[in-house]
């Protein structure tokens, strides 16, 4: 499981899966370039990387009016003209970042694998030897399946699923550590439900004809797997897996439940816990995952648990055994033989996602090395490729923004005096973390041998399940990242009270230190104001400036906060992506919440750097109309069918093309491109949902 928190970057786990396309089950975790062409900060001359002003000219379709459709009008023609490449089930900016990081990184392991004792280096290597890993078959983790099914009794099962936890196989139940949100400077055991390989209960309860045939096709996945792994009967058993599955999904919370974060705190003793979900062995599973049972534990979604323990505790053992076996043959397939590799790849790629080839091999490797040993990578990776003044072009942006988003505050007409008081402080305490850490992650204790692929990735995930649960009783580490310096991402952390921003992000189209200011401001500049903005969305907002899960705001604050946002939720339910399937408007409230404060406090910034002064006119175009299009450019997106369905079922972000679209709400974009009455996206002054 992942911490809460991630669903408050600017993509989530699902979509940076997408870009990553490792194709990862829900449940889990996730040639020398000369540096001049690989950052325009270390670029020769004055030109910015796209375009004569940072801006794509040339991938508008100025055929269709902005009041009509802003991106088509930004991207219409880049659309027409791009092939989602045949390793990807979608295909825009972040992936364009995403390759270009890759590539970056993929340069550092290369010198590396030469280099005698490096752990990245080794990593890499072991996953590149695809003869090695054919040649060794399933031994790697025969004895995993030996104990699995040797097990006596459910209490010896709970135990193994203890020790598979530990390797990053999700059973039942997921785990992580994180901050007490109503005490955050103590650190707490969180659980919450898991035990799906589909990604969402939907997939199991909706009566749909796509996703029907999606179980037919994750049973026959399920069969598949366990013929690969030499099982008898292999049919059969797969359909009482998926029957069982089935009763999990049952007692699953939704999304937009879970995603609450008064709902989901619910703070319980080892005692209280067991009481609550009765059925399952949890001292033998405590025990074997080496959580100590005096932990400060948070439950999720206690119905859930009560729920799952209840299925566990009435499915026949054999069926148990085959659920974590096959959770695991699932989460280890792309280090087992080809024909596992692929196989998983058939389903979570190509069923799921509509991607019809799998990608490279180093790609996959460098993914796999970045998230698994990333700061190992990234102290190398920030030396070469984020110099010092991509940094500190990047501080003034944060700088500036935070001011905007103060100078909002402080002008509010809906909140009271004493709530504004208490947002300014808040704001005030904010940690801006630009880059990279400031203290590197130590990996001298973790083993990794060049020839043993499965041991590397088991002991790593073990080596990272330690490290955390090492932090309880320890004070909070505020200089801990959850993210790579490679990664194209960025985060709000509430319990932290701090904006994140690694150093993969700040690379054109995102922010270019060559490009006209109009354009970093509408593309990195909304993003920092997105990110921002996530600590006063509908969830974030409850946390204050110590980052505790408090009530703050007056309840007529809240009322009046309700209103704005119960009409963005109207405004993205309306949309209709593909025929018969809308945008969840409650599920996708706080990043639709985040980019229309984003926006808003992005343009403030920008208006403010001017100083006054004029900006000049560009290739026909205003400053005022460089911002959204830079803004536009950030979110240009092509998505096959399955990739955007999976993206409307299940992730907490709208697609690009509505992402764009909110523009609609701003009066300055009215302004800069004279959107009217009987557009399509024309909304009058008090249909305009303005919150910030």
């Amino acid at each position: 499981m992942r911490p809460s928190f991630i669903l408050a970057a600017i993509l989530s786990t699902t979509a940076a899966a997408a870009i990553a396309q490792t194709a990862t089950p829900p449940a889990q975790k996730p040639a020398a370039t000369k540096s001049a062409a690989i950052h325009p900060a270390a670029a020769k001359g004055d030109a910015p990387e796209i375009g004569t002003f940072g801006f794509d000219m040339a991938g508008r379709d100025t055929s269709v009016p902005p009041g009509d459709d802003f991106f088509d009008y930004v991207s219409g023609t880049w659309v027409k003209n791009t092939q989602i490449p045949a390793d990807r089930s979608s295909y825009g900016m972040f992936h364009k970042l995403q390759d270009l990081s890759r590539e970056q990184t993929r340069t550092i392991l290369d010198e590396q694998m030469r280099q005698a004792g490096s752990k990245s280096g080794d990593f890499y290597a072991s996953f590149l030897d695809e003869a090695a890993v054919n040649a060794k078959g399933v031994a790697p983790v025969k004895p995993w399946i030996a104990a699995i099914k040797a097990a006596p009794t459910k209490e010896a099962l709970a135990a193994e699923a203890g020790r598979m936890e530990r390797r990053g196989v999700e059973s039942f139940f997921g785990t992580y550590v994180n901050q007490d949100d109503k005490d955050p400077e103590t650190y707490a055991v969180v659980f919450g439900q898991a035990g799906l390989g589909l990604p969402d209960r939907d997939y199991y309860l909706k009566d749909d004809a796509k996703l029907a045939a999606n179980r037919t096709a994750y049973q026959a996945y399920l069969a598949k797997m366990l013929t690969l792994a030499g099982e008898a009967d292999a049919e059969a058993r797969a359909a009482a897996v998926m029957k069982l599955e089935h009763d999990i999904a049952e007692a699953h919370w939704s999304r937009v439940d879970s995603r609450d974060a008064d709902k989901v705190y619910n703070k319980m003793t080892f005692d209280e816990l067991a009481a609550k979900a009765p059925g399952y062995d949890w001292a033998g599973y405590f025990k074997a995952a080496g959580i100590p049972t005096d932990a400060p534990l948070i439950v999720a979604q206690p119905s859930a648990f009560t729920g799952e323990a209840k299925v566990w505790a009435d499915a026949p053992l054999p069926v148990l055994k085959d659920h974590l076996l096959l959770r695991m043959l699932s989460s280890y397939a792309r280090y087992l033989p080809k024909a596992f590799d692929d196989t998983r790849f058939a389903f979570y790629g190509t069923e799921l996602a509509g991607t019809p080839e799998q990608q490279a091999r180093w790609k996959r490797g460098v993914d796999l090395v970045s998230s698994q040993i990333g700061e190992d990578l990234g102290r190398v990776y920030v030396a070469r490729y984020f110099p010092p003044e991509s940094k500190a072009a990047a501080d003034a942006l944060v700088r500036n923004i935070i001011a905007a988003m103060g100078e909002r505050l402080k002008k509010l007409e809906w909140m009271a005096p004493e709530t504004k008081q208490k947002a300014l402080a808040k704001l005030a305490a904010f940690t801006p973390k630009i880059g990279y850490p400031d203290k590197w992650r130590d990996y001298s204790a973790l083993e990794i041998r060049r020839d043993d692929l499965v041991g590397n990735v088991a002991r790593a995930n073990e080596f990272e399940f330690q490290r955390n649960l090492n932090k309880i009783g320890q004070p909070i580490d505020r200089g801990e990242w959850f993210m790579t310096p490679m990664t194209i991402n960025a985060y709000a952390n509430p319990t932290m009270n701090e904006i994140v921003f690694p150093a993969a992000i700040l690379q054109a189209p995102f922010f270019d230190p060559k490009a006209d200011p109009a354009v970093n401001y509408g593309a990195i500049g909304v993003v920092i104001g997105h990110e921002i903005s996530h600590h006063f969305d509908d969830q974030g907002r409850k946390y204050d400036a110590t980052g505790k899960l408090t009530d703050w705001w007056t309840p007529q604050d809240v009322e009046r906060f309700k209103t704005f946002t119960d009409r963005l939720v109207a405004q993205f339910d309306a949309y209709e992506p593909l025929p018969g399937q809308h945008v969840q408007g409650a599920l996708t409230l706080g990043e639709n919440i985040a980019d229309l404060a984003g926006l808003t406090v992005a343009y403030d910034a920008y208006q403010l750097s001017l100083a006054g002064k004029k900006p000049p006119v560009l290739d026909g175009t205003t400053g005022q109309q460089r911002f959204y299009l830079g803004y536009g450019q950030v979110w240009r997106t092509k998505y096959r069918e399955p990739a955007l369905r999976q993206q409307l079922l299940s992730d907490p972000h709208a697609p690009g093309m509505q992402r764009t679209d909110t523009v609609r709400n701003i009066d300055a974009w009215y302004d800069a491109f004279g959107a009217r009455p009987g557009q399509k996206l024309y909304l009058t002054k008090d249909q305009r949902v303005r919150i910030w």
